[in-house]
């Protein structure tokens, strides 16, 4: 009865740590970002979102974040639920952090793709355009190749 199986242990060490980290998340805790795109990266809690997401900024990207993936440190700064990004940077500074500040590409319109077709009449085609008239219009074929083929139909009989 005293003995104690080795998933049991590993489940109670899980628990211990994460009740732990519980206690120490908190609103202005510095911390590591353990897991994903931005791992290895220090970061402030901004806000709580429930018992398991926090919203973080820092050398990280600012969104929410699962308290798993974070790695509390000791140190708590000073910032108010919802900092802005630049309360943070400001911060960072003070602990000698520095932040790699990204400038986002500018935006240029796309080119409107031409469509294929109709080609459009530049401006002095239709200023010399005439207006429609019967002369314009081609002649109806006459339906000479039945009259042709009645008549070979005929010569044969």
């Amino acid at each position: 009865m005293g003995v104690i199986s080795a998933a049991n242990a590993h489940d109670k060490k899980l628990l211990k740590r994460h009740e732990d980290s519980k206690m120490t998340i908190e609103i202005g805790r510095l911390c590591v970002k353990t897991a994903g795109r931005d791992a290895k990266g220090k970061c402030v809690i901004i806000d709580t979102i429930n018992d398991n997401y926090v919203v973080i900024d820092g050398q990280v990207r600012r969104r929410k974040c699962n308290i798993n993936h974070l790695e509390p440190l000791d140190k708590v700064l000073n910032l108010k639920k919802g900092a802005l990004h630049e309360d943070v940077v400001h911060e960072f500074k003070k602990l000698g952090i520095e932040l790699v500040e990204k400038k986002s590409k500018p935006r240029f319109e796309r080119p409107k793709k031409l469509r294929r077709g109709k080609k459009e009449k530049s401006v002095e085609e239709k200023i010399g355009a005439s207006p429609k008239t019967s002369e314009t219009k081609k002649p109806k074929k006459e339906k000479v190749i039945k009259k042709e083929s009645k008549n070979i139909v005929e010569n044969k009989k």
